[in-house]
Order: C-alpha cells, then sequence, then structure tokens
C-alpha cells in the first residue's frame, strides 16, 4: 500500500502549476545570488524578463519531459530533462517548494527524472550548478552524481556534474503484476 503523500507526473511545460513552480524556483535562486554578490534581491522588472525568456519548450516532447511533485495533491517541485545528444540528457529546473523541503520530493523528483531520461533514450544525465546552492550540491551526491570537468560554460555554472544510468530492471520473474482495473 503506498502512503506517501507525494505523486510524480508528467506536466506540460507551460501548465498553470508548472509555470508557478518555475517563477518560484527563479525567484529563488535569483533572489539568492542577487543577496550573495550584490547584496540585494532581484529587481522586479529584470526578474520579469528572465522568467519570460526561458520559456521550458526545450522541455517538451519528443526531447524533454517535465515533472511535477504533487504533495498531498498540491503543486509541490518540478524536474525536468531534455536530450542534449542521442545517448546524455541534463537535468534541470529541479526545486520543491521551501516549506516542504526535508520530505523527500526531491530524491522522488530526481528518480523520476532518471527513469525519464532512460525512456527518452539516455545513458547518462548530468547537470550544473552553483557553489551557493549547497542543498542541491548535496543531494546530487547522495544520489549518486559525481562532480566532472565543466561540460558547458554558462556563466552561472560553478560545478558540473553526471550520472551513468542504469537500463531499467526488468521485472523479478512471477512477481505480481498489478491489473489497471483492481481495486485493492
Amino acid at each position: 500500500m503506498n502512503t506517501t503523500p507525494w505523486t510524480v507526473a508528467p506536466e506540460p511545460y507551460d501548465s498553470p502549476a508548472a509555470a508557478a513552480l518555475w517563477r518560484a524556483y527563479f525567484t529563488e535562486v535569483s533572489d539568492r545570488w542577487y543577496l550573495l554578490h550584490e547584496g540585494h534581491a532581484s529587481d522586479p522588472d529584470g526578474l520579469e524578463r528572465a522568467i519570460a525568456a526561458e520559456s521550458g519548450s526545450e522541455l517538451a516532447p519528443p526531447h524533454g519531459r517535465l515533472l511535477l511533485a504533487r504533495y498531498a495533491g498540491e503543486p509541490a517541485g518540478t524536474a525536468g530533462v531534455r536530450l542534449v545528444d542521442t545517448d546524455t540528457a541534463e537535468l534541470t529546473r529541479v526545486y520543491v517548494r521551501e516549506e516542504l523541503r526535508g520530505k523527500g520530493g526531491a530524491a522522488l523528483l530526481v528518480a523520476a527524472a532518471e527513469d525519464a531520461a532512460r525512456a527518452l533514450g539516455a545513458t547518462a544525465i548530468r547537470l550544473d550548478t552553483r557553489s551557493d546552492l549547497v542543498e542541491a550540491r548535496a543531494l546530487y551526491a547522495r544520489l549518486g552524481y559525481a562532480e566532472t570537468a565543466p561540460h558547458n560554460a554558462d556563466v552561472y555554472a560553478e560545478h558540473w556534474f553526471r550520472k551513468e544510468l542504469a537500463p531499467p530492471r526488468p521485472p523479478r520473474a512471477g512477481a505480481p503484476r498489478p491489473s489497471r482495473t483492481s481495486r485493492r
């Protein structure tokens, strides 16, 4: 019996829930950067322009996926993957609302993103992040991502990670398979 309040499912990158979580994510990481480097929060006009400039369309099928986590039915976080070549996916937009952090949602989102990357044909997944996002760096290390040499020249990237994706395990012989119509 599944008793977790978390669910993760694909979501259109431009849905209202995805857009609201993208705004929350981008505002948080932008404000953190500006507070650290310039001593003030993001300029509201600049923030609006930056949010609008990053539509997320690269996370649409057939070459990408956006996953939305819900906690007790409410939108709670996102993770996106997109193919960068035939074998490699990029993990992006990993975010969990602040009040829900520490409840296991980020690890579930990353695992679902890895599954989505496999479904896209990727055998490896990579990402970049900043030094001040220490929680993210700790999460990726805990989930088996290894820090690597830079794979891009993004001005905000300071740490690069990669993980080889093991193929999905086939179901065990004799394991029960739930019916889509069963009502247990």
